[in-house]
């Protein structure tokens, strides 16, 4: 049995084809949008349809197997790195998406000055600037 079968089997998740291939494809790193997972699941699959991917992205990020992120303006993105409540910077320019460790202290990382009887157990910070390559082509243009 393979570390990924394992994986899904720890989480009460069947294994199956699809949701190996899309395991394989976000180990692989980056902060994918779901057209991207599913070309490349499609190279190692004979057929998939973009529903059936969406369909395995629900339950693995259900399971805690995958992230979901939506930066404003931008499709919804998963990614593999689960578990440490980081964050990410987006570039303004091209969109690059880049995780960033927690910003202070313990998960959640930040703690509200007011939670209204919330249980806080995660805070989402997205950064917003631009990439080195984005930067150079502005100071390029000026």
């Amino acid at each position: 049995m393979s570390a990924a079968e394992e994986l899904l089997r720890s989480k009460g998740l069947r294994v199956t084809r699809p949701r190996l291939a899309v395991l394989d494809v976000l180990a692989g790193g980056g902060h994918l949008e779901v057209d991207e997972i599913t070309r490349r699941v499609r190279e190692r699959l004979d057929s998939v349809s973009t529903q059936a991917v969406y369909d395995v992205l629900g339950a693995l990020s259900r399971a805690g197997l995958s992230r979901r992120i939506e930066p404003a303006g931008s499709p919804a993105r998963y990614e593999a790195r689960v578990g440490d409540n980081h964050h990410h910077v987006v570039c303004r320019g091209c969109g690059e998406i880049a995780d960033v460790d927690c910003a202070v202290g313990g998960a959640p990382c930040l703690e509200p000055n007011v939670a209204h009887g919330f249980e806080v157990d995660e805070a989402e910070v997205t950064f917003w600037g631009l990439c080195p390559g984005c930067r150079a082509r502005r100071l390029a243009d000026a």
